[in-house]
């Protein structure tokens, strides 16, 4: 029988509908993935061809996700049988799930989809514009070949740059931005002008930026402080100052604040330290006006007598230059920082382009223009009109502007009428404006509602409606859950999140538990510290602290309780897989709870993310590795020792190092008692120059145990820092010339964060930011991170309606700037809303709300909400209770009755005793034999007295043979010249050679013997290199020439001794050897014709050929090793 549909599943069946175009909002916990699945499954089912298929994705995490689900659902149906098949496809919405062919193509489908070349297209909107690129290389303008660069790329290339232009390429431009930039690195602006530099469409003048700010023309410094300072304030000042000393504390400190100003030589610092004497402060009802009759105080007023008179109008003035002060500095601030993008940008986009390189910006810019481009746009429509029909959008809300500028005009042809071929296509757009929570990405809440009545009305227009779906049941949350969420979010606060809301719960009857622990106020008193504690390290007595205990002990008391929670199927025991820990940022209470979880001996997965600068273990084989590289670095020998690494204690490192006279690594080396230590740190020293440093890395953590000693010590989390800092190796090493220096200072250009998976987390604790937790979710949810946040501007520029301008500070800014600082604030505050109910939803059904710092918001005169106070107040309203802590709490549904399962027990690692050989030093490799070389077989050179005094003349000798070497290389040369060009070559063969002449003359006596001619005809060879075994040894040499006929080989190597033998058996036994080297190898290369041997007497011109028995039995006599 079939089972008729309830109502949450009828509106995820007419959502995942294929043949309409939707729009769908979803409430966190209602589905949308499964409704992404199921339209893609049933598009499939309806004969679309998978290729045709695109889906854009917001994370490659979500696109791998949805691309598991579908392949495992389809082949669920390649092996149902045919009555679980059907009732799966009626459970989908197919209205013809009972016929014969519905089945037959519904298990062909998983075949289908993986054969289709290049797979289903599940992607994120960057690998997509990847793919694009690369498809129309030519129109796009961009290499074929290109690269897709990494943020340390970018990184160096921003740096290289900085500073080549601070080295003479634009000196002016860095040296104006050098004195405007108040912030500490210069590579963080560059960072955020390429970051913004879509916005840079036009890079403004200085009539550009003085109009911005509403800056007059020729309104300069000299003459806003002509129209304030009319002269005479130099005396008159100074009187107002005395008499203010003699009146009230306040008039004290203000006659101090000016007697410390120069009135003499009024400059803008002289006239900003006034707005702060004679002005109301920013944040007053009347800000930045002059405290005309209030300054000074009334008696003191009345002792100044006629000095008021030019007091109050001077206020007055100080008051009305204030704007055009702030307006004259934001805009020559604009102006610097428009020069400096005007030199860099351009230099920016030239360098990628020469290295073949795109950032992830550029994929997006280029595929946009790509599809915009009038030349080439309607070119690429049409090649992409026989490839998409169907587009689904996943995560829209968090979609950039310009990422939908890419997806409205990949769907133009869609909303045209008919395109390439004439059939139903259709968009799906799934997301949900309140989880819009990375803007700091680009995301523009505002452009969901956009688009959504662009793509409506497009499609009205060809009478195809778009409907417009909402999904509001949740398949998470309980009920309580749901009704808090809606009680914070009331009527007052439904507006940051994009308009009203309501939620329903799927599972009306599953229990759910709020609790709001009271508030952990900073301790009146600070917290004794000793003098050699770190800065950042927080007491026993911090609130964190605190908190973190609590956290602690309140998960390892439920966990030894067996507390119950619902999992779908009745109740089970909690485990430690089932807490879920968010907070706002990685602050002390982010740090605290995974110490406190660690050290109450809980499973804890460790942070999300990490810094791979800040792991402990990389700290460790970095500081060896700094060692390694520079031996006199003290302090990294010393960190390295105290490592686990090396394992030495406090105690052993004070004994080494106290005392000491010279180096550490000295002091060790002659060390008795430290042999183990001793033998790492050569054997590594002794590799260190030779190995690559991923090589070097993995000697250390294999042959010398370090990955097992770090784990041990440390914990399984510093695996992940170990294996990244491998991949990094590995990194560097594809893209620079390996070397242990140039590695650490790779390391040192940028610190990686490693993103860690923490979906499922094994059965351990997961703590990790809300953003990080988007799309998780948990029986248990604590936030411990709900305390006022003060609030921080992200960013140094800011992007208004002319362009994008430098920030002032809050209190010197224009009014342009003020109103965009107050509008940005306000977008922040909605967000951090976005974000709590992002927070809220991951509870499944119990939530546990903390707070841990000064309870009093500093912001809170300027509205914006606290979380803590916000889940309190809501907590109340639907009838928590007091409990006698001073917290809230609520529970209902039945939390104890019926039989309460075992919690799942913790899947045990599969450990596999390893063999023991694996703990054996493996044996040395046989290194090959040395390569022998005809001329060192042993055996005397040249004839008794051949060099006279030479033999006992080392230098002498030397000389000789650079004598030799010089005569061979020209006759290796000058036989391919014509002789009239000998003299020239030999001047270039032999630059600065006294001798030249003299051997020019030897060589060529020799080239015109024509005796010898045969030698040096055309078809021979000089300079033969050749390599081969004798005797079992491998053997290397080169022939000075080689003559080969048809029916034997002759090798003539040529002589310059002084003495020569008069027959063959007075040739020395040296030469004979040399000689027996090159006939064997001649007689391996060529065993079927005759092969001759000679010696060219270069001083005579005479060729001595040797008898073969000579030289066989002289090559007999060597004694191989």
């Amino acid at each position: 029988m079939t089972r008729l549909p309830d109502d949450a599943t009828l509106r995820q069946i007419t959502a995942a509908d294929p043949a309409a175009s939707t729009w769908l909002s979803a409430n966190a916990g209602s589905g949308k993935t499964r409704v992404l699945t199921d339209r893609v499954a049933r598009m499939l089912l309806s004969g679309v061809d998978p290729g045709q298929i695109l889906c854009l994705t917001y994370t490659k995490a979500a696109a791998s996700e949805m691309q598991n689900r579908l392949f495992a659902r389809l082949g669920e149906w390649a092996m149902k049988e045919d009555a679980s098949l059907r009732a799966a496809l009626s459970d989908l919405g197919v209205t013809d799930a009972l016929s014969g062919d519905a089945l037959i193509r519904a298990r062909r489908l998983f075949a289908r989809a993986i054969e289709t070349p290049g797979g289903l297209r599940i992607q994120t909107i960057h690998s997509f514009c990847a793919s694009l690129l690369r498809r129309f290389p030519l129109e796009a303008g961009v290499s074929p070949l290109f690269t897709e660069m990494d943020e340390r790329s970018a990184k160096l290339l921003r740096d290289e740059i900085l500073d080549d232009l601070a080295g003479g390429t634009a000196p002016a431009a860095m040296e104006a931005l050098a004195r405007a930039y108040r912030g500490e690195e210069l590579g963080k602006l560059a960072d955020e002008v390429a970051a913004r530099r879509n916005d840079f469409t036009d890079f403004m003048d200085e009539d550009g930026c003085r109009a911005l700010f509403g800056v007059p023309e020729g309104e300069t410094a000299d003459s806003i402080l002509a129209d304030v300072f009319l002269g005479g304030e130099a005396e008159w000042l100074p009187q107002v100052a005395l008499a203010m000393a003699a009146g009230s504390v306040t008039d004290q400190k203000s006659a101090a604040r000016l007697s410390g100003l120069d009135f003499a030589r009024p400059d803008l610092e002289l006239l900003t330290a006034l707005e702060g004497e004679f002005l109301s402060g920013a944040k007053t009802k009347e800000p930045f006006t002059a405290k005309t009759g209030k300054y000074p105080t009334k008696a003191t007023q009345s002792a100044l007598g006629p000095l008021m008179d030019r007091l109050n109008p001077l206020m007055a003035r100080v008051e009305a230059a204030r704007a055009r002060r702030v307006a004259l500095s934001a805009a020559v601030r604009a102006m610097v920082l428009h020069g400096f993008a005007a030199v860099f940008l351009p230099e920016y986009a030239r360098r990628k382009a020469d290295r073949g390189w795109l950032d992830f910006d550029d994929l997006i810019t280029r595929a946009r223009h790509l599809l915009t481009d009038r030349a080439v746009a309607q070119w690429v429509l049409y090649r992409l009109d026989g490839g998409v029909d169907h587009i689904l959008v996943d995560e829209a809300q968090d979609t950039s502007p310009e990422q939908w500028q890419v997806i409205e005009h990949l769907a133009a042809e869609f909303t045209a009428g008919e395109g390439a071929r004439a059939l139903s296509r259709t968009i799906f757009v799934v997301g949900d404006k309140k989880q819009s929570i990375y803007s700091f990405q680009g995301a523009d809440v505002a452009a969901f509602d956009e688009k959504r009545d662009l793509f409506a009305g497009r499609l009205s227009a060809i009478d195809r409606p778009l409907q417009d779906l909402q999904l509001e049941y949740s398949f998470r949350s309980s009920p309580t859950i749901l009704r808090l969420v809606d009680a914070t979010f009331d009527a007052d606060r439904q507006a940051a999140l994009g308009g009203a809301m309501h939620h329903i719960a799927f599972r009306a009857a599953m229990p759910g538990r709020v609790d709001l622990w009271p508030p952990f106020e900073p301790a009146e008193k600070e917290e004794d510290r000793d003098w050699f504690d770190p800065v950042d390290l927080i007491g026993a007595e911090h609130h964190a602290t605190r908190l973190a205990a609590r956290v602690a002990e309140t998960i390892r008391d439920l966990i030894a309780q067996g507390h119950p929670v619902p999992d779908g199927r009745g109740m089970r025991a909690c485990h430690a897989g089932d807490f879920l820990i968010l907070v706002r940022r990685r602050s002390d209470v982010f740090g605290a709870i995974i110490a406190a979880s660690k050290a109450a001996g809980l499973p804890t997965a460790g942070a999300d993310r990490l810094k791979l600068g800040a792991e402990l273990a990389v700290k460790d084989i970095r500081a060896l590795l700094a060692f390694l590289d520079t031996p006199e670095d003290d302090l990294s020998l010393a960190a390295a020792l105290r490592s686990p690494l090396l394992g030495w204690s406090e105690r052993d490192l004070y004994a080494l190092a106290q005392g000491r006279e010279g180096f550490l690594w000295e002091r060790l080396r002659h060390r008795d008692d430290v042999a183990a230590t001793l033998a790492i740190l050569t054997d590594l020293r002794d590799n260190s120059d030779y190995l690559r440093p991923y090589d070097l890395i993995e000697r250390l953590l294999t042959r010398h145990d370090g990955r097992r000693r770090l784990l041990a010590r440390l914990g399984a989390e510093a695996e992940d820092g170990i294996d990244e800092l491998l991949s990094q190796a590995l990194a560097y090493e594809r893209a620079e010339v390996p070397s242990l220096t140039g590695f650490l200072c790779w390391l040192d250009t940028d610190d990686v964060e490693v993103k860690r998976q923490m979906d499922s987390a094994g059965g351990k604790i997961r703590v990790m930011t809300v953003h990080g937790a988007k799309g998780l979710e948990a029986p248990i949810v604590i936030l411990p991170d709900t305390a006022p946040r003060q609030h921080r501007e992200r960013g140094e520029l800011a992007v208004l309606p002319g362009g994008p301008v430098w920030k002032m500070p809050a209190d010197q800014s224009p009014t342009d700037l003020t109103a965009h600082r107050q509008a940005q604030k306000e977008a922040e505050t909605a967000e951090s809303m976005r974000l709590l109910y992002v927070a809220m939803t991951r509870a499944q059904s119990w939530l546990i709300v903390a707070a841990a710092g000064r309870m009093k918001s500093p912001d809170a005169e300027g509205g914006t909400p606290v979380w803590y106070d916000l889940i309190r107040d809501a907590l109340a309203r639907i009838g928590g209770q007091a409990g006698a802590d001073g917290g809230l709490s609520l529970a209902e549904g039945d939390w104890t009755g019926g039989e309460v399962a075992a919690a799942p027990p913790a899947a045990a690692p599969q450990v596999t005793a390893l063999p023991d050989w694996t703990a054996r030093p493996a044996p040395e490799a046989p290194r090959p034999p040395p390569m022998l070389k005809p001329s060192e077989l042993g055996g005397a050179k040249a004839l008794p007295g051949d060099f006279g005094p030479a033999e006992e003349n080392e230098a002498l000798r030397e000389a000789l043979m650079e004598r030799g070497t010089r005569l061979h290389l020209l006759l290796e040369h000058l036989p391919a010249a014509p002789e009239a060009d000998w003299p020239l070559l030999a001047g270039r063969l032999l630059p600065g050679a006294g001798d030249r002449d003299a051997l020019l003359d030897e060589a060529a006596a020799v080239l015109r013997a024509p005796h010898l001619a045969h030698l040096f005809a055309p078809g021979t060879l000089a300079e033969v290199p050749f390599v081969t075994d004798i005797a079992g040894r491998p053997m290397t040499g080169v022939i000075d020439r080689l003559v080969i006929a048809p029916d034997h080989v002759l090798a003539v190597d040529f002589k310059s001794n002084h003495l020569i033998p008069a027959r063959a058996q007075d040739v020395p036994e040296g030469l004979l050897r040399q000689m027996g080297a090159y006939a064997d190898a001649l007689r391996r290369i060529w065993p079927d014709r005759r092969v001759e041997v000679a010696l060219l007497w270069t001083r005579s011109a005479e060729l001595m050929v040797l008898p073969p028995d000579l030289v066989t039995g002289a090559v007999a006599r060597v004694a191989f090793p």
